[in-house]
């Protein structure tokens, strides 16, 4: 389940940064989206590509905002809520002599 929501989530994203980057910003850097009289061809005007790109952009960020939280929930309820804390501190040991070395085999 967790994969099916992660896979889904990523594809948000990469739509999400898609549908900005389309869109016209103030300064036109990247913007490709309407306006203007060059490459649009009459297909939309600048006025409803930034209505529809608004919107695509809102739809995307409700849908990335629903899986993210799907996802935190869904990886809270799956494993075990352990913490350092919880464990206590480790027991100390004495450290131990080291063996006497064997005594040299004769050849």
């Amino acid at each position: 389940m967790i994969t099916v929501i992660l896979v889904i989530h990523l594809l948000i994203a990469i739509g999400l940064v898609g549908v900005i980057l389309i869109q016209r910003s103030e300064g036109g850097a990247l913007g490709m989206g309407g306006g203007g009289g060059g490459g649009g061809g009459g297909f939309m005007t600048g006025r409803a590509a930034a209505d529809l790109l608004t919107r695509t952009t809102g739809i995307l960020a409700t849908g990335f905002f629903i899986t993210s939280i799907s996802l935190a929930i869904l990886a809270n309820q799956s494993g075990e809520s352990t913490s350092i804390l919880d464990q206590g501190a480790a027991p100390i040991t004495t450290p131990t002599v080291p063996a006497e070395p064997a005594a040299p085999v004769a050849k």
